[in-house]
C-alpha cells in the first residue's frame, strides 16, 4: 500500500526531528492497538497489489503482464527486496538476480572498465566473479575498443548494452526481469532475449515482465495476468496471452462502438462493423467462414457522383499486416450517388490463421482527398475446419491460409 498526496512540509530542524521521532512512536502503538493502519489521517491510499498469491516452481518460466499500473514493477520489487510489503510475505529459495532497470549503478565519470566492477558489486558478484567474466561481458557488449573510456562519452546505445553485459552474466538461481526488451535497436533485442533464452534453457527460474506478448509467449511457460493489483488469470502463457489480448480488444471496440470517423472530401464515414452469413454483427469468426466488412456513410450534400477507392488490411498480434483487401485491384472504382447506405467489402473464406487482429481502412475519394484509419475493428479468429481435414497450419508456419494441394506425378517427360 502506498500514501499518495498529502501537504507539502517545510524543512525541518533537528528538534523537529526528535519531536517527530518521538510522537511517531505514539502514533504507530495507537495504530497497532486501536485498529488502524498506522499511515496516520488526511492522506489517500492505494494499493498497488492486493491478495496477490501464487507458487513458481524451480526451473519455472513465468511471464507477469498487465497494463500499465497493474502492479508487475512493484512485483518485482517486493521479489528482489527493495520494497518491504505491507502486507504478507514472499519465501524465496535461492539466490536471486534482478533487471529491473538496466544501468542502475553506473558512474558517468568512471571508464567502461571500472564500471563493470561497480555495477556487478552491486548486483552481487564477487571481484573474482567479474575477473573471470570480464571478457564474455566485454565481448557481449561490443565496446571493446571504448572500454577504458569514461562512460559519459558513450552513446546511449553502447551505454545500454554494456550494462545489460553486466547483469546478464549473473549466475543466479531466479532471474526477475523488467521489461528490459523496452530499449535499444533490434539486434541488442534480439541479443537481450537469447541470453533470456539461454537462461530458461539452463533450468534457472526467470519471471519475465513485458509489453511484448510475442516474447512471453516464446520464452514463458506460464502466465500472470495482473489488473489493478489483483490477479486476474493464471495459466499457461498463450491463454493468458489471449485472454490479455481479448479484453484490451473488447474495451476498446466498446469505447469506439457508435462513433463516426470522420469526413473525406465530403464523406462522411460511420462507424464499421462485421457480419457473418447470417448477417449478425460479429466480433469473432471462424476461419474459412464468410465475414462481411460493413462502412454506412453519408454525404453533407446531395452528390452528383463519387468515385471511391477503399481497401482494408488485417494486422496480427504483433503489429504486422497479414492480408489487406483492396478494390482497386478490379481495375473500376466503386461510384455511389445516393446520400447515404453502406458500403461492403465480401470475405467469402476468411484466410487468417486463429488469432486476434486489427482492422486498418484507407479511404480515397475522387483521387484528391485520402485518409488512413488504423484500427476501426478488432477482430478475433477462431479455429475452423479451412480445408475439411480438422487442421490448420501453426501460426508460426503461416501467417494466412492458402487453398493448395500436394501431388506426386510421373514427372514432365513422361
Amino acid at each position: 500500500m502506498y500514501r499518495i498526496g498529502g501537504p507539502v512540509e517545510r524543512y525541518k530542524t533537528l528538534r523537529d526531528s526528535v519531536t517527530h521521532a518521538v510522537t511517531g512512536v505514539g502514533r504507530r502503538l495507537r495504530g497497532l492497538f486501536g485498529g488502524g493502519n498506522g499511515t496516520g489521517s488526511g492522506y489517500e491510499t492505494i494499493w498497488a497489489l492486493k491478495d496477490v498469491s501464487f507458487e513458481v516452481q524451480p526451473g519455472e518460466v513465468v511471464g507477469i503482464i498487465g497494463r500499465n499500473g497493474a502492479g508487475k514493477s512493484t512485483l518485482l520489487k517486493i521479489l528482489s527486496r527493495i520494497t518491504e510489503p505491507t502486507e504478507g510475505r514472499v519465501e524465496i529459495r535461492g539466490r536471486v538476480g534482478s533487471l529491473l532497470e538496466v544501468g542502475t549503478g553506473f558512474h558517468p565519470e568512471l571508464t567502461g572498465r571500472e564500471n563493470v566492477y561497480l555495477n556487478g558489486a552491486i548486483l552481487g558478484m564477487t571481484r573474482a566473479e567479474v575477473d573471470r567474466k570480464f571478457d564474455e561481458i566485454v565481448a557481449f557488449a561490443e565496446v571493446e575498443k571504448f572500454i577504458d573510456t569514461p562512460v559519459k562519452h558513450y552513446s546511449s546505445g553502447m551505454y545500454l548494452r554494456l550494462a545489460f553485459a553486466v547483469a546478464a552474466h549473473l549466475d543466479p538461481e531466479i532471474l526477475l526481469v523488467d521489461e528490459v526488451l523496452a530499449v535499444g535497436d533490434q539486434a541488442f533485442q534480439s541479443k537481450c532475449l537469447g541470453t533470456m533464452q539461454r537462461a530458461a534453457g539452463e533450468g534457472r527460474t526467470v519471471l519475465f515482465v513485458s509489453h511484448q506478448m510475442a516474447a512471453v509467449q516464446a520464452l514463458c511457460e506460464s502466465a500472470i495476468e495482473l489488473a489493478r493489483g489483483k490477479i486476474v488469470v493464471h495459466g499457461e502463457a498463450r491463454d493468458v496471452v489471449l485472454d490479455y489480448q481479448r479484453r484490451c480488444i473488447l474495451s476498446g471496440a466498446s469505447a469506439m462502438r457508435g462513433a463516426a470517423l470522420e469526413k473525406v472530401g465530403g464523406l462522411e464515414l460511420k462507424q464499421p462493423f462485421l457480419m457473418d452469413l447470417s448477417g449478425a454483427a460479429v466480433e469473432t469468426i471462424a476461419c474459412g467462414e464468410e465475414l462481411v466488412f460493413c462502412l454506412p456513410y453519408q454525404w453533407d450534400r446531395e452528390p452528383t457522383s463519387k468515385a471511391l477507392d477503399l481497401s482494408i488490411g488485417f494486422r496480427n498480434q504483433h503489429g504486422a499486416e497479414v492480408a489487406a483487401c483492396p478494390s482497386t485491384v478490379f481495375g473500376e472504382r466503386l461510384s455511389i450517388s445516393g446520400s447515404q447506405g453502406e458500403i461492403h467489402c465480401r470475405i467469402p473464406r476468411v484466410p487468417l490463421v486463429p488469432g486476434l487482429y486489427a482492422v486498418d481502412l484507407w479511404v480515397e475519394v475522387d483521387k484528391e482527398h485520402r485518409a488512413k484509419f488504423n484500427e476501426v475493428l478488432q477482430l478475433e479468429v477462431m479455429p475452423g475446419d479451412y480445408y475439411g481435414t480438422g487442421r490448420v497450419p501453426h501460426r508460426k508456419q503461416s501467417g494466412v491460409l492458402i487453398d493448395y494441394a500436394w501431388t506426386i506425378g510421373k514427372g514432365s517427360d513422361a
